[in-house]
């Protein structure tokens, strides 16, 4: 049940505030565009200085690669204690074609209790999120020990360089839980699954396409290697089966490119190589070092049958599976808090994906529970959202989750 004074505390989220908050974060592009050389630099220097402006403190910016930068605040109670971290990302995956969208992805448009527009779930409302409940910490003079850390990072959609910059700069060395605000319905999500990413690149020689013989085509044999990991998944999914929060293993290939870029397709043209992406993505007991050796054995049995198959595989990511369990401090808090905010009992899940929150655990053992607003099968598609009511619910329960934790 909540006390009075956690009612209290609740009046200082301003719910207008974070709804313009998160409409004004979506209405600035994000996107990562190679060809105009977009990138999160506009809402990062927006967000900056709404925290000068706002929260009256001067934040830390720190370049993680070239135009791509980390927030980084830290709000200190002036009472020793743990250190609570709210982590999010501000880089926003692609709108593809604009057509498809009823809604402009960059408006923010309201309808029916819903803010649109991409990056509206993943993951600009869990950003607000963590404004919203920092200003609401600061001007409430809630009684809290220790701090918060806020670690606003860019290139989460892509190879994760902001995290990992900001563990390799030693800001994660003292953080004793973090809450990562990415969309998951505010369900209490406890693991994550793990990543594999290949290139995978068939050579082949280039030929007329009227006379075949003469070349080597990678396509045919692209072809074999996406049928052979087909079954090889079929055979993960069997010896490991669906796991409680984090479903099917997988193994998807994203991308074909045959000729690979700059090379133009040509009907009439076998091209002297293919090149293909691989998404796989692993449960509890999968180990990647045992996926990467069967997969090499993939393509040396196929090889073996084949004189002319010539086919590297180029590992770009490996993001391990992790976990933790529900007596974690920040776990039962965040429980606690769910149960009287929301009057039922915690929805535990898992991440079907890897977030920021991999690296943080992995490599520094932080317990990271991911629990943000928004439809947690909606990021990356045409026309996402994020309800309102379920952006102020995760607000409520962000600050009350705090409040516990660092009491």
């Amino acid at each position: 049940m909540l006390s009075d004074y956690e009612k209290k505390l609740l009046t200082f989220i301003d719910k207008d505030e974070l709804v313009e908050l998160t409409r004004s974060l979506i209405k600035i592009d994000s996107v990562i565009r190679p060809e105009t050389g977009n990138t999160e630099a506009e809402v990062v220097r927006f967000i900056a200085d709404w925290i000068r402006t706002e929260l009256k403190m001067e934040p830390e910016i720190n370049e993680a690669a070239p135009g791509r930068e980390n927030i980084i605040l830290r709000i200190d109670s002036g009472k020793p204690g743990k250190t609570l971290m709210f982590e999010g990302h501000t880089d926003v995956v692609s709108e593809g074609d604009r057509s498809l969208w009823k809604h402009n992805p960059f408006a923010a448009d309201i309808e029916d209790g819903k803010i649109y527009g991409r990056g509206s779930c993943d993951m600009k409302a869990g950003v607000a999120v963590n404004l919203i409940t920092a200003k609401a910490l600061l001007n409430s003079g809630a009684d809290f020990k220790g701090s918060i850390l806020l670690g606003i990072l860019c290139d989460e959609e892509d190879l994760m360089l902001g995290v990992q910059d900001f563990i390799k700069k030693g800001h994660a060395d003292n953080v004793d839980a973090c809450l990562v605000s990415e969309p998951e319905e505010n369900q209490l999500c406890i693991s994550m699954k793990g990543a594999l990413r290949i290139k995978l690149t068939v050579h082949g020689k280039m030929a007329h396409g009227a006379m075949p013989l003469t070349g080597i085509n990678p396509n045919t044999r692209l072809a074999k290697v996406i049928v052979a990991f087909e079954e090889f998944e079929s055979l993960q999914k069997k010896k490991f089966g669906k796991d409680e929060y984090l479903g099917w293993p997988s193994v998807t290939f994203t991308v074909i490119q045959s000729p690979p870029p700059p090379e133009p397709p040509q009907l009439n043209v076998i091209p002297g190589e293919a090149v293909a992406y691989v998404d796989i993505r692993t449960v509890p007991g999968q180990k990647h070092t045992g996926i990467q050796k069967s997969l090499a054995a993939i393509i040396d049995d196929l090889g073996s049958q084949d004189s002319n198959f010539d086919v590297t595989l180029e590992y770009l990511a490996d993001k391990p599976v992790v976990s933790m369990g529900k007596g974690e401090p920040i776990v039962v808090a965040a429980a606690s808090v769910y149960q009287d905010v929301t009057g039922k009992p915690a929805v535990y899940n898992g991440v079907p994906g890897a977030t920021d929150g991999t690296f943080l655990r992995d490599l520094k053992g932080i317990p990271c529970l991911v629990n943000g607003p928004g439809p947690r099968h909606l990021p990356h598609q045409t026309d996402e959202y994020v309800e309102i009511d379920e952006l102020i619910e995760s607000a409520e329960l962000y600050l009350l989750t705090a409040l516990r934790f660092l009491k």
